[in-house]
């Protein structure tokens, strides 16, 4: 496996048909470029990997809605009132 410019670890595309579950197994759980032509075609991830990246879009999305709320003006609430 080699290392691509953004220093992940990669592979060619060929390398990656002949045994894909061994390329993953091989990336200790980072990304690991797949390379075609000269260029990464696409990143392969474990599992957990992908579900990292799914939190960190999910509470990035989150904050930006609590930064767009701060603004708003609060109605103060007597939870006994309800």
């Amino acid at each position: 496996m080699a290392e691509s410019r953004d220093t992940a670890p990669s592979v060619p595309l060929s390398e990656f048909k002949e045994d894909p579950l061994a390329i993953l197994s091989a990336g200790n759980g980072e990304p690991v470029a797949v390379i075609y032509e000269g260029k990464p075609a696409f990143y392969c991830l474990s599992p957990t990997a992908y579900e990292a990246i799914l939190e960190c879009l999910n509470d990035r999305e989150l904050a930006q809605l609590v930064k767009s709320r701060l603004s708003e003006v609060s109605i103060p609430v007597n939870l006994d009132d309800l």
